[in-house]
């Protein structure tokens, strides 16, 4: 599935969509450069699972818990791992595996311990369709 995005608000609403429709135990991996939106998309996806608090990118911890909303949500960003032994230390097995609903900013920095079906979200930018234009394409959601 492809979407073209040409606002913070559609990318936002978008990702709003796709949090309404999550279930428990998905995991999403949410992969583009610096300043594409990975955290806009994130706030929407939260929205839609129903978080009131608010979502900002946990950077300098790995992972926020949300647990206000219809799921448990567990925001990841795993920009600054240097060892995948990291990701094992703050429990990311039982966040995976759990009853909530996972999105993994950075995700292919952390490939070779990904579910196999994780649903893939790469945002990209083309500034030659505008500065807030945006490609989002989803790979592995289910039907």
């Amino acid at each position: 599935m492809i979407i073209e995005s040409f606002s913070e608000k559609e990318t936002r609403e978008f990702a709003k969509s796709l949090g309404e429709g999550a279930k428990e135990g998905q995991v999403y991996c949410l992969i583009g450069d610096l300043g594409v939106g990975k955290t806009v998309f994130t706030q929407g996806f939260a929205e839609g699972l129903g978080v009131e608090d608010w979502v900002s990118s946990p950077t300098f911890t790995i992972v926020q818990e949300y647990r206000d909303g219809r799921l448990p949500f567990y925001h990841f960003d795993v920009y600054r791992i240097g060892d995948l032994e990291e990701m094992y230390e703050v429990g990311f097995e039982d966040y995976v595996y759990g009853e909530g609903v996972c999105l993994i900013e950075w995700a292919n920095l952390i490939e070779d311990i990904l579910p196999l079906d994780a649903i893939t979200v790469r945002i990209n930018k083309d500034l030659d369709k505008g500065f807030d234009y945006r490609r989002i394409e989803i790979e592995g959601l289910p039907e």
